[in-house]
């Protein structure tokens, strides 16, 4: 999601470069191209409208600042216009809350059972004790699929099968939860295929008995400009605390999401980033912001990784890179620890694209290819990779159903990496380490 925006936004402004200062007249294309990638991302009109204006308010006569290039200024302009577009609400509050009580609403289709689900167990990795309660008495699946994902997490789970009154079966399950000691319950209610009466007078029976201390409305990114309209409509007839945008790692352009705040002055609190039920995760402008940009979320992969990485292992690879020890054992456990993080194109989307834009879509097999190479090897083998001589290399090359060229490849680039581990013992090594840094923009050279 994104990509397309972002790389007309890139484009726009690259003919911005060795100006002096922003006018009117050498941003007026610009802003153009811009309001139309906008528009064709799906993103409303009038929101797109007040959008443009802003930031070419903000943008005429500013002097270009010294070593910082015009396009730079008028990017971080749209960052801070974005930022301000998707909400910049303190999502953090929304795990603090004990007891909570959850209402999920939202159209079929829109994800939201399965939203459910992912929710209860990313409260339960915040310390709360969930229980899931089933309240789609339209579609008995409905119940079906809670009742699974619930026992295949270790979640709690209510449901009353024969009942037909949601109101009865959420009175009851308050009353369950109070006897269980849960201290989070959420609630899934009938979605329909459009917005229609019944719909909305369920839902709202339903908002008067549980009073629920989050209304949130889950909705199907994919769906474009018809997501602010019924965000909208199921906001006026539910006062709604916040919305869930689903599916942010399909194909949708990504309007939806640049469109939801203005549309209706409704916050998104969290976002399903992918179909794992680990893939859901507090909203942050800023770094969506980023992502639109092309800046990359380095930070939320970052907190991904130390949630997936074992903090032993990750001291213990440490310790081995610094004394130059990383053998092949250790370089096979960090690919499975990497690949605990998602698809590599998911991971790939929340690096900056000066370095994501050096990896292919073969990436992801080549991964596989180098962890079967590995798997071939015996352990002394991984452990003193000096021993592998050709006949070696012949039958790893059969064990991994590849050919040689693949395995010597291999082979000469851990070594070179394990020559440049060397490198980076002692002082002189930090000095190597900075330079290397510096050369990838991670820090200014020295």
């Amino acid at each position: 999601m994104f990509e397309s925006i972002a790389e007309k936004i890139a484009s726009a402004f690259k003919n911005l470069r060795g100006l002096g200062k922003i006018t009117e007249r050498n941003i007026s294309e610009e802003l153009r191209i811009l309001k139309s990638a906008l528009i064709d991302g799906d993103v409303n009109v009038n929101v797109v409208e007040t959008f443009i204006a802003n930031v070419k308010t903000k943008s005429l006569g500013q002097k270009v600042l010294a070593k910082i290039a015009p396009e730079q200024q008028i990017v971080k302009i749209i960052h801070d216009e974005i930022t301000a577009l998707l909400g910049s609400e303190d999502n953090e509050n929304f795990t603090t809350k004990k007891p909570i009580k959850i209402l999920l609403a939202g159209l079929h289709g829109a994800g939201k059972t399965t939203t459910a689900a992912k929710l209860a167990l990313f409260l339960k990795n915040q310390g709360y004790s969930p229980l899931l309660v089933a309240c789609d008495v339209q579609r008995p699946a409905a119940i079906d699929q809670l009742e699974i994902l619930a026992q295949e997490n270790s979640l709690q789970f209510f449901c009353e099968r024969d009942a037909k009154d949601v109101s009865r079966i959420a009175r009851h399950a308050l009353e369950a939860a109070s006897n269980r000691g849960n201290d989070a319950v959420i609630f899934d209610t009938a979605g329909r295929l459009q917005i229609d009466d019944v719909l909305i007078d369920e839902i709202k029976i339903l908002k008067k008995i549980v009073s629920p201390d989050e209304s949130l409305l889950v909705v199907d990114g994919a769906i474009g400009q018809e997501a602010a309209n019924v965000a909208k409509v199921f906001n006026d007839a539910l006062n709604l605390t916040g919305i869930i945008l689903t599916k942010l790692d399909g194909d949708a352009r990504g309007g939806a999401a640049l469109s939801m705040k203005g549309v209706t002055g409704v916050p998104i609190r969290l976002i399903g980033t992918g179909e794992r039920m680990a893939d859901l995760e507090l909203f942050r402008p800023k770094r969506m912001a980023q992502r639109i940009l092309g800046m990359g979320d380095v930070v939320s992969l970052v907190e991904k990784a130390q949630q997936q990485v074992d903090e032993k292992q990750r001291q213990s690879m440490s310790e081995k890179i610094k004394k130059a020890q990383f053998d092949f054992e250790d370089f096979l456990q960090s690919i499975e620890q990497m690949q605990k993080l998602g698809p590599m194109s998911a991971i790939m989307k929340m690096l900056p694209n000066a370095l994501s834009g050096n990896m292919s879509d073969r990436d992801s097999d080549q991964i596989k290819q180098i962890k079967a190479i590995i798997q071939s090897m015996t352990i002394q083998e991984r452990r003193k990779p000096g021993i592998i001589d050709q006949h070696r290399r012949m039958r790893i090359a059969r064990g991994a159903g590849v050919e040689m060229k693949d395995v010597n490849a291999l082979l000469k680039q851990f070594a070179q990496m394990q020559k440049m581990m060397k490198s980076f013992k002692g002082e002189k090594g930090k000095k190597n380490m900075q330079a290397l840094a510096a050369q990838f923009g991670m820090f200014p050279k020295p």
